[in-house]
Order: C-alpha cells, then sequence, then structure tokens
C-alpha cells in the first residue's frame, strides 16, 4: 500500500510540475549557433538582422563562386561608356579548347535555340527575326562569318558579349551556364572555320583551272 502511495504521490508531482508555467533557462549553451539557427528562414522577417549582429545582405561573398559553378569568368563588366573591360576580355582563352561528339551536338543545339534565331543556322545573320529583311526585326544581326569584326572575335570578347550584352545583343548569363557558353563559343569557333574553308575552295578551284 506504502509503495502504491509513493508511485502515486510522484506520478501526480510529475503532471503538476509538467503544466507548470515556470520557465526554465537551459543554462549555457555549448554551442549556440548550433542550437539556435542564425539561418535564413523563407518568409521570416530579417528586419532586424543588423541589430542582432548579423550583415546579410543576400549576396555572394566577393570573389567566391558556387560549388556547381564550373569555369569562372574574372572579367567584369564595363560600367558606363567604359570599354577597358571589354578590350581586356581580348587575352581570356576559352577552357574548352575542343569538343567532343556529344558535346558538340549539344553546343549546336544550344546555339540554335539561344542564337540561331538571329544569326541564323548558317551563322550568316539570317535568322527568323530577320528572314531577308521579312521579319520582325529591321535589322540584320551580325554575320558571324562574313562579319570583319565579329568572324575574328577573340573567344574571351565573345564571351563577355554573350555574359554581359553588347549592343542590341542582351545578356545570356541566364540561359546559359559559363560552360554551355563556352562551348557555343566553342561551336562558333569550329563553323567560322568550316564555312570559311568551304567558301575558299571553290575560289582556289577557279585559280588553279585560269593557270591551266
Amino acid at each position: 500500500m506504502n509503495k502504491l502511495s509513493i508511485i502515486t504521490v510522484l506520478s501526480a508531482a510529475a503532471v503538476i510540475v509538467s503544466c507548470s508555467d515556470v520557465k526554465r533557462t537551459p543554462g549555457t549553451v555549448y554551442m549556440p549557433d548550433m542550437a539556435y539557427s542564425r539561418a535564413y528562414e523563407t518568409y521570416a522577417d530579417h528586419s532586424n538582422l543588423a541589430e542582432k549582429g548579423i550583415h546579410y545582405n543576400n549576396m555572394p561573398v566577393a570573389g567566391t563562386i558556387s560549388r556547381e559553378e564550373e569555369m569562372p569568368f574574372h572579367v567584369t563588366k564595363d560600367e558606363g561608356t567604359d570599354t577597358s573591360h571589354y578590350f581586356a576580355s581580348k587575352q581570356v582563352k576559352s577552357p574548352v579548347d575542343s569538343l567532343s561528339v556529344t558535346d558538340a551536338k549539344e553546343a549546336e543545339r544550344l546555339y540554335l535555340i539561344n542564337c540561331g534565331i538571329c544569326h541564323g543556322t548558317k551563322l550568316n545573320g539570317n535568322g527568323p527575326l530577320y528572314n531577308d529583311g521579312k521579319g520582325p526585326y529591321p535589322v540584320a544581326p551580325k554575320n558571324l562569318v562574313a562579319d570583319p569584326v565579329v568572324s575574328v572575335m577573340p573567344e574571351g570578347q565573345m564571351f563577355y558579349s554573350v555574359t554581359y550584352g553588347k549592343n542590341k545583343m542582351g545578356s545570356y548569363a541566364s540561359q546559359l551556364s559559363r560552360k554551355q557558353r563556352w562551348m557555343v563559343i566553342r561551336y562558333i569557333k569550329n563553323q567560322q572555320m568550316e564555312l570559311k574553308a568551304k567558301a575558299a575552295a571553290p575560289a582556289a578551284d577557279g585559280t588553279a583551272t585560269t593557270k591551266k
């Protein structure tokens, strides 16, 4: 009987304590950052972060890249009318010096989706938007093979233009990853060489025939 009474008293005490409004402190927390998350919570109020000593501006730390990023491009965009960075990009070498069969097909697909609509499937500037002057775009885009500037533009400068935009062409940084941009540029360079070689072949044959 005594044991039952003790058990009853202890159970009642436990119930009373558990229902109590008394607030207890956990004492010293060894690692407060792990016990109390300071992480950026979605939809939470972050207006008072500075008051807590947390300086968060939703931007990555300068000079860092995320894990999934590849082939960082160190040349930043020019400000205002400055063109020094654009010309400095000429010195940047492409990290993609060749394409496998699979990558070549993917680069062609990316070109046709993102570039072909303006520059055309044959890189001649006669894409659907221009369409021999009958399309919605009144001015012919750059001919990537025949234009005296674009046809010999260094890879780094092409990457700068695709990344930040140039003249009427906007930036494609949100549509294509860094690797994809380099792949497309390698595809364009390969096509330029092939199309120029094909154009030079008839001229060479004609010269040989004349000499005979």
